[in-house]
């Protein structure tokens, strides 16, 4: 445990203004010092939040939080402005059961104006408060902080082109680190590096500047005079920017781990009666060697230890798999294709990108744009896998339907972290994407519990469906399997005698909990037998003819339940002469908060135990009625 004399003291963001600049130095260190301590111990996103500890020091020394409004990008970088806004005593409870989030909670805390944890919203969110303030009579400023990764995703771009006539206070900082979490990919990257490689200019800039101030009378206004009329000589260097056909005034690049100069290019903004752009350039993992040295890995975290770096815990999972089966098939099939949305690394496709550069595809924080490009390269005979966090799938629903569906093109999602993911929370758990991707005609989808089920689903994704095709499995590893199952067919596995009366139905990783539920519930007398769903759109007929036979049924679903195949199961069964009880238990109408994915399990009575609960009580119920 480090000392945090600095730290310490800091109750809010006045603190952080009355602290003299020769200490802001000692506090940056602390700062990092705390992160790299809780994450290590809590896991999180280290290297986003190393890389912008000076900028959010000065943001906080120049603006009047909570007056003052401030939007994070995705807000995976907003640890430092929880420490420095009442939250460190909170602070290592950060990510954990009832604790402080990873990300930006406008109900944890009034310096948090927005809800954050998807990609490129910053700017449109932040406009629509600057707009919300005008109307209300309220002159503050509204700053939005967007990565260079998230200036992929279209969705920037639509609210910089809306926001370019804003008249005023209304400040767009782009931090620079050169990465989002895979390197980043295409035009805007280029872009941004051709800005950043012409440091004369800076120099030059930042030397004129600094004679002019010391010059006595007139020194400041002629300094002044120049930034005023700054555009003409960067029109020189750079002809014109991005930024300024977009109606801002740009202000940079910035050295981001510099406060003094960070804090004069943030009063120089707010003085501006335009919309404002602040190109800040970071080091994404800054002040810990093992972060700076693989900033993503250390994007998003588990444990680890602090002197190494090195994970506490390492299991080979589904996404590990997904990819290396990926690589093993585009061995023979020349058409195998693989698209990623910045995510080669998490998706498991780092090794099929190195061995097959021209048929992998890293398209950016884009996932609309992914879809459709995959449509592209299916409509000219192509197999396009497109590989994505369930969570960031949701983003491309309208592309699914009209652009892959409506054309039956055939492509193929490999849907990652499906399901609970843990504490990263609300915003990225995997619950929404059966119950979307049900409502799409046509759609084939898959959901194994085991490696092999994992590779005979996308085996048959491939080679045996048309048309928009899934195979989605979970985060983490395989769980229990009982000696005398195999994951057999990619349509359904039966697993008991027959005999009994009373069915449990589910898919995925739930099985292996409804596994070990039926040999509890074997232990006190209930006979219990399995129906474990592999492709649960469209369901086999025979899987509904059997389930149909039984007096109780209950189905335990990892997702919500409204549009989900609990319910399409229900309807099919009866349909069936179905004249017994069914019951089901699935994540009903509500968000699933940060916590570890066994306590969200076990919370929503979605674990071994909570089965045998549901099951024990609803048989309990039943006898009463009778």
């Amino acid at each position: 445990m480090g000392e945090f004399k600095i730290l310490s003291t800091i109750k809010s963001p006045e603190d952080v203004k009355k602290i003299s600049e020769d200490k802001i130095p000692q506090l940056c260190t602390e700062i990092r010092e705390k992160l790299v301590e809780v994450v290590s111990l809590n896991g999180g996103h280290l290297s986003p939040n190393l890389g912008v500890v000076e900028l959010t020091v000065a943001l906080h020394r120049c603006f009047d939080f909570p007056r003052d409004s401030i939007v994070w990008d995705v807000g995976h970088q907003s640890y430092t402005h929880k420490l420095l806004t009442g939250r460190y005593s909170q602070f290592d409870t950060l990510r954990l059961r009832g604790g402080i989030s990873g990300f930006p909670k406008r109900e944890e805390s009034i310096y948090d104006d927005f809800n954050t944890g998807h990609s490129s919203t910053s700017i449109s969110a932040a406009f629509g408060i600057a707009n919300a303030k005008l109307l209300s009579g309220d002159s503050s400023h509204t700053v939005a902080v967007i990565g260079d990764g998230s200036f992929t995703g279209g969705m920037a771009y639509e609210a910089m082109n809306c926001s370019g006539r804003f008249n005023k206070n209304f400040i767009v900082i782009l931090n620079d680190n050169k990465m989002s979490i895979s390197k980043n990919v295409g035009a805007v990257p280029r872009y941004l590096t051709t800005v950043r490689i012409q440091p004369w200019y800076i120099r030059v800039k930042n030397f004129t500047e600094h004679a002019l101030s010391r010059l006595p009378v007139l020194g400041k206004p002629i300094k002044y005079v120049l930034k005023r009329s700054k555009s003409k000589l960067k029109n020189v260097v750079y002809k014109n920017t991005l930024f300024d056909c977009f109606g801002y005034t740009y202000l940079g690049p910035i050295d981001g781990h510099n406060v003094e100069e960070l804090e004069n290019a943030l009063s120089v903004a707010k003085k501006e009666n335009s919309p404002v752009l602040i190109h800040v350039v970071t080091k994404k993992g800054k002040g810990y060697q093992p972060a700076e040295d693989n900033p993503g890995e250390f994007h998003g975290i588990g444990k680890f230890d602090i002197d190494t770096g090195e994970p506490i815990s390492s299991h080979k999972g589904f996404s590990a798999e997904f990819g290396k089966y990926m690589t093993e098939l585009a061995e023979t099939d020349d058409k195998l294709c693989a698209i990623t949305a910045a995510m080669a690394n998490g998706t498991g496709l780092k090794d099929f990108s190195k061995s097959y550069k021209d048929r992998f595809f890293d398209v950016g924080i884009a996932e609309e744009h992914a879809v459709t490009f995959g449509c592209g390269l299916a409509a000219k005979g192509m197999r396009p896998v497109f590989a994505v966090y369930s969570t960031f799938l949701q983003r491309s629903y309208d592309q699914l339907i009209h652009d892959a569906a409506l054309g039956n093109l055939h492509l193929v999602l490999a849907v990652d972290r499906a399901g609970i993911v843990g504490s990263d929370g609300e915003t990225h758990q995997g619950v929404f994407d059966v119950s979307m991707l049900n409502t799409i005609p046509r759609a084939t989808i898959f959901s194994p519990t085991y490696f092999d089920g994992l590779k005979s689903s996308l085996y048959n994704a491939l080679y045996y469906c048309e048309g928009l095709a899934v195979v989605r499995y979970p985060r983490g590893g395989e769980l229990y399997k009982p000696e005398d199952f195999g994951e057999e067919s990619v349509d359904y596995n039966y697993f008991g005698s027959g005999v009994n009366e009373n069915l449990i139905v589910t898919y995925g990783r739930l099985f292996s909990y409804a596994a070990k539920a039926r040999e509890a519930l074997a232990e006190s007398g209930i006979k219990t037998d399995i129906l474990k769903l592999c492709r649960i759109k469209p369901i086999n007929p025979k899987a509904i003819k059997l389930a149909a036979r039984y007096k109780n049924v209950w189905f335990f679903e990892e997702g919500v339940k409204n549009g989900g195949i609990a319910r399409n199961f229900a309807d099919l069964i009866n349909v069936h002469g179905f004249a017994g009880k069914y019951h089901i238990k699935a994540v009903d109408d509500t968000f699933i908060k940060q916590m570890s994915v066994s306590e969200a399990l076990e919370s929503l009575k979605l674990d071994s135990q909570g089965m045998v609960e549901v099951i024990t009580r609803d048989l309990k119920a039943n006898e009463k009625k009778t």
